[in-house]
């Protein structure tokens, strides 16, 4: 009997101490930021995804600097019984076009939605300018007809008549990250920040490798290669038409003799205190690896996200660069 009371406190004994922070979880020794006591939860080891040649291929832009519409796509070998293009394909170009290089097929672009996925989407987007996709890349392999001969080396989605074409400079691979600890309850760190305004394809609720564009640019400082931190403040959920809803719904116990309340939920007063939601800490969601960047605005990939990113997200500066 002794013996299986023993083992039983050792085997709690042993379960506490995995529930507590080992070693391990920092492998690096990095001391803990003042004011903080780091947990699996609140300081995750993460791993960060690299972007390969594809993804800064595809990626898009938005720009303030409209693209030439002089060049573009006109066919393809089976017009008009063939208006989607793909790798491999044979197309045809409207243009002057230098014979065997590669060029870079883009699309301006307009939203067919136009409901704002936050408020001021749409006054914000029009001061960064105007969105364009890469769609994909295509060698010249004749110019003896007035309109010239490509061939499609791939494609990030299917080209169509009427898309640009401009020249294409290959990306450069940018390096890997190492795993590191991520602090999702960072404070603001007054360094720059910016905001993810759209996301590629329109998208608004994002994940690992999707491609987000922001208004922080080269005019700020901000370089390919350098990571920001996405992250949202729980006033977002309050001003969202849906996410609202929440805080009006009651999370009290029928026990509780004055009960707390959301301010949000201005019909209840229960005489429990108040809970400010903009004094809830803000938390971390996501790393945003930048690919490539304008004068006012830069190109980025979710490499890494703890839950969904959406569009109006902050973004700043992280101290992992």
């Amino acid at each position: 009997m002794k013996k299986t009371v023993l083992l039983l406190v050792i085997g709690l004994m042993a379960s506490a101490c995995a529930q507590q922070v080992k070693p391990a979880d920092n492998p690096d020794n990095i001391p803990a930021p003042t004011g903080t006591m780091p947990t699996t939860k609140t300081f995750p080891i993460v791993r960060v995804e690299a972007p390969n040649e594809v993804d800064l291929a595809c990626a898009g832009f938005v720009t303030r600097q409209l693209l030439p519409n002089t060049n573009y796509v006109s066919g393809g070998l089976y017009t008009p019984n063939t208006t989607k293009y793909a790798n491999g394909d044979i197309i045809y170009l409207t243009g002057k076009y230098d014979l065997g290089q590669q060029y870079q097929i883009v699309r301006e672009l307009q939203d067919p939605n136009r409901f704002e996925l936050y408020p001021g989407q749409f006054g914000m987007l029009k001061q960064m300018g105007q969105p364009y996709s890469t769609v994909g890349v295509v060698r010249i392999v004749d110019v003896r007809s007035k309109d010239a001969i490509g061939q499609v080396e791939f494609s990030c989605e299917h080209i169509v008549p009427g898309d640009y074409v401009v020249k294409y400079q290959k990306p450069d691979l940018l390096p890997a990250h190492q795993p590191f600890q991520f602090d999702r309850f960072l404070p603001a760190n007054g360094k720059t920040s910016g905001r993810i305004v759209m996301a590629k394809d329109f998208d608004g609720y994002l994940g690992t490798g999707s491609k987000v564009y922001m208004n922080v640019g080269a005019n700020q400082g901000v370089k390919a290669g350098e990571y920001f931190r996405a992250f949202r403040g729980y006033e977002a959920d309050l001003h969202d038409p849906t996410d609202s809803l929440s805080f009006k719904a009651s999370a009290t116990e029928d026990t509780q003799k004055k009960p707390a309340a959301m301010e949000a939920n201005f019909l209840t007063k229960t005489g429990g205190p108040v809970i400010r939601v903009r004094d809830l800490p803000r938390r971390a969601v996501g790393e945003v690896l930048i690919l490539s960047t304008t004068p006012t605005t830069s190109t980025g990939m979710i490499v890494f996200a703890l839950e969904d990113v959406h569009i109006g997200d902050g973004v700043e500066l992280d101290s992992i660069n």
